[in-house]
């Protein structure tokens, strides 16, 4: 939890505005301070992270099977719902990278601010059910993988689960964090591959622009499923709360707005490369992808014979470092939300709520995986469908917040923004609702497509 976050809950909430506009004047002091002399790039180097991290966080398990599942079954025909998304979530990622600068406090924290109890709780249970079909997709994603290789799912996961487990509670999950700039390797081969599988550029470039709407109630799905992937709520709070956490001050605004904005691009751009190596590679030939060896057919042209293991250690390697993080953010955002203590460095007896919740998302998502019968890569895409559903209800809590004039003030969302904020949640809602609607009368036997 951001130290600012416990301070301001300390005070009593009529204070507040006046804590938050000494703590405004405060930060500005200090970031003049810490930026003085540096101009430009090196300004711009010193805010950056949170952004970037958030757009990176959207590339895990769920991010490269879904994406990779998107290319083989449609080739190209849904490249253009990318541009869309970039637009739409670099929106949502300025208004709460604003957020997070201006009030200082998580996005859990405002809402029950502003909100109270049982709206917030409407929210935590949005994300508790999100972040838990997550961590579903990390821990598919890790037994996808190992499968592979041969190892069985049923070794797999407990061993995962009580290493990520005992790891958090009794060392430090940061140490697992500093290997995660390494998985981009694998980003960075999808970029690679796709070139080298020399597809026709002008091909992918009319995709990208010319939309191609099925009322299919599985391709619907699979765009639910794109969206929420890409959208996720976790990514709203991760990035709030770091923003705040980072004491990046008003000055610095138009920096973390393009940091934001930076990550949002970075997301979508691997996406489509994932996208398009899967579609000239697996698609064109008319394969399909059924396992996670079916995927890697798609790094095919850059690492050959190895194409397997990178995929393998790529996917393992984001699965196991989202399924550590996901619970403990998770935890913490929901104890931040309602005043529970938390803290990785504290003791069991010391944060019961803290403890529980963690232990709650990830035994919960080790055991959906364990259920029998299960088909590992369906399953991660059904958990991203689910983040598109549940997503709506992230965003209308963000724009409310954002146009709130006593935690905004000048910063709060002009004409435009709002236009476009509005614009972004409704084509999410539409979009959920046209796939609701059209799997509703399939359930009739009336097909639209």
């Amino acid at each position: 939890m951001p130290a600012g976050s416990r301070r301001l809950r300390a005070v009593p909430r009529r204070a507040r505005p006046v804590l938050r506009g000494l703590r405004r004047i405060r930060d500005g002091i200090r970031l003049r301070s810490r930026f003085r002399g540096r101009r430009g790039i090196v300004a711009f180097l010193a805010v950056m992270g949170p952004g970037l991290i958030a757009g990176i966080a959207g590339n895990d398990a769920g991010g490269i099977t879904t994406y990779s599942v998107a290319g083989a079954r449609t080739g190209l025909s849904l490249l253009w719902a990318f541009p869309i998304m970039i637009v739409i979530l670099a929106i949502v990622q300025e208004m709460v990278a604003r957020l997070g600068v201006v009030t200082g406090q998580g996005l859990s924290d405002l809402i029950r601010e502003r909100f109270g109890v049982r709206w917030t709780a409407l929210a935590m249970v949005t994300l508790l059910v999100a972040n838990l079909a997550n961590t579903v997709a990390e821990f598919s994603g890790a037994a996808a993988a190992l499968e592979i290789f041969g190892v069985p799912r049923w070794l797999t996961v407990p061993v995962v689960g009580v290493a990520i487990w005992a790891l958090v509670v009794w060392a430090s999950y940061r140490t697992v964090e500093r290997v995660f700039l390494s998985v981009m390797v694998v980003f960075l081969a999808y970029i690679a591959s796709a070139i080298l599988a020399r597809p026709d550029w002008a091909v992918v470039g009319r995709a990208l622009v010319t939309p191609q709407l099925s009322f299919e109630p599985e391709l619907l799905l699979l765009l639910v499923a794109l969206v929420g992937t890409t959208i996720t709520p976790y990514m709203q709070f991760y990035l709030q709360s770091a923003v705040a956490e980072k004491g990046i001050g008003e000055e610095e605004l138009g920096l973390e707005r393009a940091d934001a904005i930076g990550g949002a691009i970075w997301t979508n751009v691997i996406a489509v490369f994932i996208v398009v190596a899967t579609a000239v590679t697996i698609h064109a030939t008319g394969a399909t992808i059924e396992t996670a060896g079916d995927a890697a057919m798609a790094l095919a042209p850059v690492a050959g014979q190895l194409s397997t293991v990178l995929f393998a250690v790529g996917l393992f390697g984001a699965s196991v470092l989202a399924a550590t993080i996901m619970p403990i953010s998770t935890a913490f955002v929901i104890c931040e939300a309602f005043g529970w203590e938390s803290g990785v460095g504290k003791r069991l007896a010391d944060a019961p709520a803290f403890f529980s919740i963690y232990t709650f998302v990830l035994v919960g998502g080790a055991l959906v995986v364990l259920l029998p019968g299960l088909d590992l890569l369906p399953l991660i895409v059904s958990s991203q469908n689910l983040q598109g559903l549940l997503l709506p209800i992230v965003l209308v809590f963000v724009v409310l917040l954002v146009n709130d004039e006593r935690l905004m003030g000048r910063h709060r969302n002009g004409r435009v923004a709002n236009v476009l904020a509005w614009a972004a949640v409704a084509l999410v809602i539409a979009l959920d609702a046209v796939l609701l609607g059209v799997s509703g009368l399939g359930l009739f036997g009336v097909r639209l497509g």
